[in-house]
């Protein structure tokens, strides 16, 4: 059987098991990397303000990621209904346009960051020293860590880049096990070198950031080689590499539901950042600072990333199956697909919920307490938890389906599902809310967002899937 009919012909389920399982490892491998520096670093002496500076740090790699997946998933899902519609005779020039722009944009944005690092550091919430009279540190800041965690990593940010963009087309190539091994890779030398350079070496936040880098290499490594040596839907030439944006112009169509969709992580860890540190630095609690707020709501992302990687690879594994499908219109199978994704989401949502309520200390323990109130900490952080992820069900429910709709080419359905409920409604709430109700405010603006952005999502799915509905008739009737 061809890679073609086992895409249109082969039993929904065990296509969805072979293609996600590999995804959503390769997500998870990936968010290792930042989730491996913050436990050793918050287990480490700088504690819980060395992970107030690498949740500085993380919104400026989003944005890097913003224009990566945007190239990438773009390019993969214009590869997936090339696939469908046995076209893939632009494929090689889509994708090499992809390796070149990512490689342009990685460095123009390394670039900029160094131009621009204090003001960066200091908008995403990085803070000084607060001093006595007499000179002495009453408060530490986090800016001086965060500064050396940015230098190291914004220094690699090509490979990091061209990694990410690669993954995307290699799993759409149907190679998702050589996706997860290309992320594997590098995931393990970071976390077996991080205990290494952070307590053996004794290289604090550097170590971290060091050990990051060098596994990303070796992810790299392995994404190069398959670019050149193992792809199975196209051919790259040196000749593909000159850019072609008549054809790339499809990608980015698909692509920039992603790209926004990043961008509004970004937004939204600036407002949650700014508002946190501002109201924090308020508080009337003794060994209270702004640090503390941060640092929770550095540690909670790190924590959604991983339940927002499991369901993300839920439908990444799925695209090419609904992109394939999609372009072949048999449109019954991409219902069945999707339907399958959306159940292991709820699944997903509700055994996240229950730990997130039931248990979130266990959580909050794996990154350290350190601090001088450790009990002051510890009791925002699960505060942070129950109430800013109450409602990761819905949250994740957005977000597949707008992965969804740029899989089938709706771009601008899946800009919205995303942006509802990121730009729309939580950003003006966590402005505003935090006037009346302090920290807390800002923590409740994000299962209120949830609230309005599922309706909009609903709507939406409910309108495609009589659209789907409609064709399909149609295609019977031919």
């Amino acid at each position: 059987m061809t890679q073609s009919d086992f895409l249109g012909k082969e039993k929904i389920s065990k296509l969805l098991f072979k293609f996600s399982i590999p995804c959503i490892a390769s997500l998870l491998i990936s968010a290792l990397y930042n989730i491996v520096d913050q436990i050793f670093i918050g287990n480490s002496e700088l504690g819980y303000l060395g992970n107030a500076a690498t949740g500085v740090v993380f919104p400026i790699l989003i944005i890097t990621m913003a224009f990566s997946w945007c190239y990438g998933d773009g390019s993969a899902a214009y590869l997936s209904l090339c696939q469908g519609r046995n076209d893939t005779r632009s494929a090689h020039k889509c994708m090499g346009t992809m390796i070149t722009l990512t490689f342009i944009t990685s460095i123009v944005l390394m670039i900029l960051f160094f131009i621009f690092e204090d003001p960066l550091l200091k908008i995403f919430g990085a803070t000084e020293d607060v001093l006595d009279e007499s000179g002495n540190v009453i408060i530490p800041g986090s800016i001086g860590l965060a500064k050396q965690y940015f230098k190291i990593i914004v220094g690699a940010l090509v490979p990091y880049m061209l990694t990410n963009a690669m993954a995307s087309v290699v799993r759409a190539d149907g190679s998702p096990t050589y996706a997860m091994i290309m992320t594997l890779s590098g995931a393990i030398i970071n976390i077996i070198l991080d205990p290494v350079f952070i307590f053996g070496f004794d290289w604090g936040i550097e170590g971290a950031a060091y050990a990051t880098i060098i596994g990303q290499f070796v992810s790299f490594v392995f994404g190069a080689y398959y670019f050149i040596k193992r792809t199975k839907s196209f051919k790259l030439t040196l000749k593909s590499l000159i850019p072609c944006f008549s054809v790339f112009k499809h990608a980015l169509g698909f692509g920039v539901s992603t790209f926004i969709t990043q961008l509004s992580i970004v937004a939204i860890s600036l407002v949650c950042n700014i508002m946190l540190a501002t109201y924090g630095a308020k508080s009337e609690l003794v060994g209270f600072d702004a640090n503390i707020p941060i640092s929770a709501i550095s540690i909670e992302t790190k924590v959604f990333t991983v339940i927002l990687n499991i369901v993300v690879g839920l439908i990444l594994g799925a695209q090419p199956i609904i992109g394939y499908n999609y372009g072949a219109k048999r449109y019954g199978r991409v219902k069945e697909t999707y339907k399958l994704v959306i159940l292991l989401t709820l699944a997903v949502g509700i055994v996240s919920t229950l730990l997130i309520e039931l248990c979130p200390q266990i959580l909050v323990l794996m990154f350290g307490t350190n601090g001088s109130d450790p009990e002051l900490y510890m009791n925002f952080a699960k505060m942070t938890f129950r109430i800013f992820l109450s409602l990761v069900t819905f949250t994740c429910f957005i977000k597949i389906s707008s992965i969804f709709f740029q899989a089938v080419g709706r771009p601008v359905s899946a800009m919205i599902s995303s942006l509802f409920r990121d730009i729309v409604f939580f950003i003006p709430l966590a402005l505003i809310l935090p006037n009346f109700f302090g920290l807390e405010g800002v923590l409740y603006a994000s299962p209120i967002a949830d609230i309005f952005a599922i309706i909009v999502a609903v709507t939406l799915n409910i309108k495609f899937f009589k659209h789907l509905n409609r064709l399909e008739k149609s295609s019977k009737l031919q």
